[in-house]
Formats: C-alpha cells, structure tokens, sequence
C-alpha cells in the first residue's frame, strides 16, 4: 500500500484557521458506510442512540510555545543575541524536557535562553534534531511560568498562517481537559461544548473518558512510499478499570463504542491489541492503524477532517474502507466543510 494512494486536492481556504463559535456550530457530516447526512454538531444527539457510549480523551494541552532569547559573549565585550523559539515535547524528568528549537544551530550545549528574568533553560544536549533542556524550576511554579509566558502550539498549518493568541488558549483546550501533558488538542473533541454534553447523556447516551497525551509527532508527515515502513510516534495514554468495565458493560448490553477522535481510538485499539481483549493499560502506545486492520472496540468514529498523505486518513480509511472515504472526503470538499483541527468535523459509521 502506498503514499500516494492517500493524496488528494485540498483548496487552501477550506483550511480553518480559527473554530467555529459557538464550538456546537460546527457544521458534522454523517456518514453511514457511503450514505452521507450533512448536519451540525449540535445535532449529534439524533444520530446517536440510548445505550451509546462515546469515549472522549480528557488531555490537558500545555502552552508548550516559547520565544526567549540566547545572549553569547563575543569580541570587544559585546553581546550577540539570539531569539530562540522552543516547542516542549515531554517531561524527561525533574526539570528536564525534550523540546523543539529553532534555531538550534544557533545554541550550543551549555548555554542558557532567557525566557524572562526569572524562567531560563540550559540547552543540555541535542539528539537527532531535538534538545534536551533543564529549566531552572519545577512542579507548581515552572507550570505557572509556563501559563504565563507560553503560547499553545498551534498546528504548523495554522502557525504558518498566524500567531497563536489569548483566543487560542480556550479555544484549543476542550471544556473537560483536566490531565495536563498534551503538545496537541484532540481536536475532534473541541466542538463539543457542556450544554451538548448534558443533551447527549440525556438521551441515554453514556460517557467515558481516557488520557492520551497528544504528542507533536501527530503533524509529523509520513515519508516513506510504501506506508508500512512508517514508524509511528509514542505517546503516554492511560485507561482506567473503571473505563474498561464501563465499556465492556456497553457492549454487552448492544450498545456502540463511538471514541471520539483519533487519539481515544488508537488507545483503546492499542489496549486491546496487546491482550486480545480491552483492559486497563498505563503507558506508552505507538500503534499505527491503516487499511487491513481488525478494529476490537470502536464501532464508529467523530473525527475531524485529515492532512492528505496522513496517517491520520490511513486511519479513517481503515474504519470506513479507503473507497468510502474518498467519496466521503469528496463530499466535503464539494460542500465546503472545513478541514483540520480547527474544521468541521464528521461522524463515521462503517
């Protein structure tokens, strides 16, 4: 199976660069193999059924985006300045984290970027294309530097079109973030706001939630032709026993499991990959879901619209058959959905 398989024509300005408000309005396509509804979000309760349950990942993101600034001695006692922009990866332990940096040639390990005069980092190595930092706090008080002088790090093809800003920190957070640790919003889950919340569980439909902290591989492209020498990012995801009774209860009773975004699906399959069946599960998941796949829990998917060339659209068309979703993204195209994290989103039925 290959690359190019996946592509597809995608007009630039169908690519949103700010969220629908309120975040119900969201227009929702509904496909159910290749029979197609065109609906909005706020409608979600007619298309699901007392005895549902839907899955939501309940990640906090970081403002992981910083500028700071790289100051270095040179001649005549001068001081030459750098701004350096870090993007935090993952907590590696007490005040260490890998990050992005650019640009990184231009700091060298052991030296220090001010982020104000009282929140700097020593650049402490550098591995394949990543740093390593230590920053010179911790717990309580570095997340609260962080809150501060940080920015959400908005996807690439956002950031590439405009700077994150106050709006972003609500507006890339979804209203039940409560475990904090992600780089990326699950985004299919920010169109749901706690009036639609409370209409969903209304009709009978119950809710679980996981933790799976998005980590910025999710924008990484895939670059090999043949699809199945990709290596797939980790990311940290736990499943309580709770969730697993939860959802076990569910499908015994005949109701669907419906993960809401494809950072909740790829854990549930991955707890479920391992040992044949789902259970709890605490750690890291690099599972990589493309066409052929045998799906354990998920018996459908709200998922926003993907990248060309993704592994995300791999994933969609793994549920849903690599045909179906090309008439499903045609369609959207067509009518002007909105695509990617801050898009429209869709609900799929295979």
């Amino acid at each position: 199976m290959f690359l190019s398989e996946f592509d597809f024509d995608l007009p630039e300005e169908l690519i949103a660069t700010r969220p629908a408000s309120p975040r119900s309005s969201s227009r929702l396509l509904v496909a159910r193999g290749e029979n197609i509804d065109d609906s909005f979000v706020n409608d979600l309760p007619k298309f699901l059924k007392s005895g549902d349950r839907l899955v939501l990942n309940d990640t906090k993101v970081l403002p992981a985006r910083l500028i700071g600034v790289r100051n270095r001695s040179v001649e005549g006692n001068k001081i030459a300045s750098a701004k350096i922009e870090v993007t935090l990866l993952a907590a590696k332990k007490e005040q260490i984290w890998s990050a992005l940096v650019k640009p990184l040639r231009k700091i060298q390990v052991g030296e220090k970027i001010f982020f104000d005069k009282n929140f700097q980092a020593i650049l402490v190595d550098k591995i394949d294309g990543q740093a390593l930092l230590q920053f010179n706090t911790e717990g309580t008080e570095f997340f609260e530097c962080l809150d501060s002088l940080g920015m959400m790090p908005l996807p690439p093809y956002i950031a590439s079109k405009r700077q994150a800003d106050d709006n972003d920190k609500l507006d890339y957070q979804t209203v039940f973030a409560r475990n904090l640790g992600s780089v990326a919003a699950p985004t299919a889950s920010l169109h749901f706001d706690n009036a639609l919340l409370d209409e969903i569980k209304s009709i009978g439909v119950e809710i679980s939630f996981i933790t799976l902290h998005v980590g910025a591989g999710t924008f990484l492209p895939v670059k090999d032709e043949e699809i199945r020498k990709h290596k797939m990012h980790a990311e940290y995801g736990e499943i309580t026993q709770q969730t697993v009774d939860e959802i076990n209860k569910t499908k015994k009773n005949g109701g669907r499991i419906i993960p809401v975004g494809t950072t909740a699906l790829r854990l549930l399959e991955s707890a479920a990959q391992s040992a044949g069946k789902l259970s709890d599960w605490n750690g890291e998941t690099n599972i990589f879901i493309y066409p052929g796949f045998k799906f354990k829990v998920a018996d459908g998917l709200m998922t926003n619209f993907h990248l060309p060339k993704s592994t995300l659209i791999m994933l969609v068309s793994a549920i849903m058959g690599k045909e179906t979703i090309e008439t499903i993204y045609k369609h959207a195209i067509t009518h002007r959905y909105r695509f990617f994290s801050y898009g429209d989103s869709s609900l799929l039925f295979p």
